[in-house]
């Protein structure tokens, strides 16, 4: 199914939702996260270089801790070494993981992009992406180089689990993945393109219900960005991960509108 992504103001609020349009295709909406690299001149003005973008290249499973290991609960991955450094030392420490997936003053800058998941037959979906660079020239700009390299990707939707289903992934850098809240595909480190599968008819669950499926990514380097999914899910429509401002601003757009229309009620003759 083709889903696009529809934008309405109300009352100072912005509501985001994706609409059907066809059978030919999913595109999920994902939340991206701009950082400057360590060391990189050209860093906007009040924004300071990341510790672990351009750190340290390597593979490093295990950041996010062994497989199973569930999400924490505000749905984000848990940082498995607290103030030390990952194993092959491309992560800091827990602070700055913590920063890969939320907002924070000073490190990163936010938006919103799209997936689109075609459909390649034998009920395949595939998202293939050679050049994965969603944000090339805004937030915090390319900063000297060819593309905006230094960011991160965090998508959140469910599905239905049905007996056969399969994801597979082949791309750089770090790669996490989750199903039903527990970590199911672990790709961590800054390293070429790399490949995982996960079979979901090994995870425990049960045909017929919904499930959460929750990725996140990260570009850490410079020189490439791949992205390749293929998998037989048929993932539900979802909308980007809204930030605490965001949320504020629409609880206040709401309930502007409410007390407008009370008094339209109380002063109407």
């Amino acid at each position: 199914m083709q889903k696009r992504l529809v934008v309405v103001g109300m009352m100072g609020a912005t509501l985001l939702w994706a609409a059907s349009a066809s059978a030919a295709s999913i595109s999920l909406s994902a939340t991206v996260r701009d950082f400057c690299g360590n060391g990189i001149a050209g860093c906007p003005a009040g924004f300071a270089g990341h510790a672990d973008f351009e750190r340290t290249v390597a593979d490093d499973p295990g950041i996010a801790g062994p497989l199973g290991t569930a999400l924490a609960g505000d749905g984000t991955p848990v940082y498995a070494f607290g103030a030390a450094p990952s194993p092959a030392n491309t992560v800091s420490d827990a602070t700055r993981f913590n920063q890969f997936y939320h907002a924070a003053a000073g490190v990163n800058q936010t938006t919103s992009t799209s997936l689109l998941f075609s459909d390649i037959g034998g009920g395949l979906f595939q998202y293939d992406n050679s050049a994965y660079f969603p944000i090339d020239g805004v937030l915090m700009g390319n900063q000297g180089n060819a593309h905006n390299y230094w960011f991160t990707t965090q998508l959140h939707t469910t599905f239905t689990y049905a007996a056969g289903q399969s994801f597979a992934f082949l791309g750089d850098d770090d790669v996490w993945v989750y199903i039903d809240k527990k970590l199911a595909l672990d790709l961590g480190g800054v390293h070429v393109a790399k490949a995982g599968s996960i079979n979901l008819d090994t995870l425990g669950l049960t045909a017929g219900n919904t499930y959460d499926f929750d990725f996140f990514g990260a570009e850490r380097h410079t020189n490439e960005s791949n992205v390749k999914i293929t998998t037989s899910i048929v993932f539900n429509e979802n909308t980007p991960v809204p930030e605490p401002a965001s949320i504020f601003l629409l609880s206040t757009g709401i309930a502007t509108g409410l007390r407008y229309r009370w008094r339209q009620k109380k002063t109407k003759p």
